[in-house]
C-alpha cells in the first residue's frame, strides 16, 4: 500500500488528516493496564474536568460520542419533544448532510429552515419563522441551532451570538451550537471559549475533535445541567456509549491541557488565509465568502475547475457550485503554495 506523502496532500476536507501527536500520545497513555468501562474511568473524568476548566464552568455536564452526526442529533433531541421544531439555516449540516438523523433521534421534530445568503442565521430570520404560525396544527418552535463556523466558513462574532441568544430568550427557545470546527472559530475571534458560548447564551455546544486533530470523537457540553438529565441514557440507546470510553475521552486531555486544540486551529486558519492571499486578485476566480476560519470557497468557470481536477486536485462543489478547500492541523504550507500556483495557472488558461 502506498503511503501518502506531504507532496500528495489534498485539501478537499480536513477529515483527510491523520491524528496529531498530542492526541495519539494521550490515547497511548490510556492504553496501559485496565480501566473501568462505560466512562467510569480516570481518563474520562479528567477530560471532563479539562472542559470545565477551559470553559470556566464547573457545573457543566460533558458527554463523549463517536461523531458529529450523533452529537448534533442527540443534543437537539434532548432539547425537543417530537411535536417541537428546530430553526436552522438552509446551509446547516443538520439540514443538508445528516440523512435525517435529527428528525430520527427526536422521533420527528421538524427542521424549520431559514433562507440565508451566506449560512448565517439572524435574529430577524429567527423571529420571522418562530412567529409565522402559533396554532396547534404546526410544530412548535423550541430550539435554534447555529454552526460556528458556518458551513461557508464564516464566523459568528460574540455580539452576533448574543443577539441571537436574546431573540431565543424572547421567544422561549433554546440555543444549540454545532461546533464541528469550534476551535477554528475561537482561533479566528481570539476570544475565550466561555465568551462565545455560555456567557453569550448558548445552552448546548457540540465541540468537534475529529476535524481538530483527533481520530474520532466529539464532546457534547451542556452549560445548563438540567438540560442534561438522562442524556447518558439517550447516548446508550443511540449506540453512542463506548464500552472503552477512555479511548474517546483521553485524546481530549492531550488536546486541551497542552493547548494543542487552539494551536492546530490557528495553523489551519493561517493555511486558508495563505491560499486566499495568493489568489484573490486573479481574473476568472473570486472568493465566494470572506475567509474567517479554515475554509476557502472559490467561484470559477467550469473550465478552470476542470483544469484543477486534471492537475490532480480534489475538492467539493456542493455549496453554490464553487470549489471548497479545507485546511487541517497538519496542512503543508508548501503544498498550499503549490495549490495557489496551480489555481493561478488554471485561471489564466481559462481566460484565454
Amino acid at each position: 500500500m502506498k503511503l501518502v506523502s506531504v507532496s500528495d496532500q489534498q485539501f478537499a476536507s480536513d477529515n483527510y488528516a491523520g491524528i496529531c501527536p498530542e492526541a495519539w500520545s494521550a490515547m497511548e497513555m490510556a492504553n496501559s493496564g485496565h480501566a473501568a468501562a462505560y466512562g467510569n474511568d480516570y481518563w474520562t473524568q479528567r477530560s471532563s474536568d479539562c472542559f470545565r476548566t477551559l470553559f470556566n464552568k464547573e457545573d457543566c455536564e460533558v458527554f463523549f460520542v463517536f461523531n458529529g452526526t450523533a452529537a448534533n442529533s442527540l443534543a437537539l433531541a434532548s432539547l425537543c419533544q417530537s411535536y417541537h421544531s428546530v430553526i436552522c439555516s438552509d446551509f446547516a449540516h443538520i439540514e443538508t448532510d445528516e440523512c435525517g438523523a435529527p428528525e430520527f433521534f427526536s422521533n420527528g421534530s421538524k427542521l424549520l429552515v431559514a433562507n440565508t445568503r451566506d449560512g448565517k442565521l439572524t435574529p430577524a430570520a429567527i423571529r420571522e419563522i418562530a412567529n409565522k404560525r402559533k396554532d396547534i396544527h404546526f410544530p412548535k418552535p423550541r430550539v435554534v441551532t447555529i454552526t460556528q463556523p458556518t458551513e461557508t466558513g464564516l464566523v459568528y462574532t460574540v455580539d452576533e451570538i448574543k443577539a441571537i441568544s436574546e431573540a431565543c430568550r424572547e421567544l422561549n427557545l433554546r440555543l444549540h451550537m454545532d461546533g464541528a470546527r469550534f476551535a477554528n472559530a475561537c482561533a479566528s475571534l481570539g476570544c475565550e471559549p466561555a465568551d462565545m458560548t455560555w456567557k453569550a447564551g448558548v445552552d448546548v455546544l457540540c465541540f468537534g475533535g475529529t476535524k481538530n486533530g483527533m481520530a474520532v470523537g466529539e464532546a457534547i457540553i451542556f452549560f445548563n445541567r438540567e438540560l442534561a438529565e438522562d442524556f447518558d441514557y439517550r447516548c446508550k440507546q443511540a449506540g453512542q456509549l463506548a464500552s472503552k470510553m477512555r479511548f474517546l475521552s483521553a485524546p481530549w486531555i492531550g488536546m486541551l491541557e497542552s493547548g494543542t486544540w487552539l494551536k492546530n486551529a490557528n495553523h489551519a486558519n493561517s493555511a486558508a488565509r495563505r491560499l486566499a492571499s495568493q489568489i484573490e486578485d486573479l481574473p476568472n476566480v473570486a472568493l465566494m465568502f470572506p475567509v474567517n476560519a479554515n475554509a476557502v470557497f472559490l467561484e470559477a468557470p467550469e473550465a478552470v475547475l476542470s483544469h484543477l481536477r486534471e492537475k490532480g486536485w480534489n475538492f467539493y462543489t456542493f455549496i453554490g457550485g464553487g470549489a471548497r478547500f479545507m485546511f487541517s492541523w497538519d496542512a503543508s504550507l508548501e503544498r498550499v503554495d503549490v495549490l495557489a500556483a496551480d489555481i493561478r495557472e488554471c485561471a489564466l488558461v481559462g481566460q484565454v
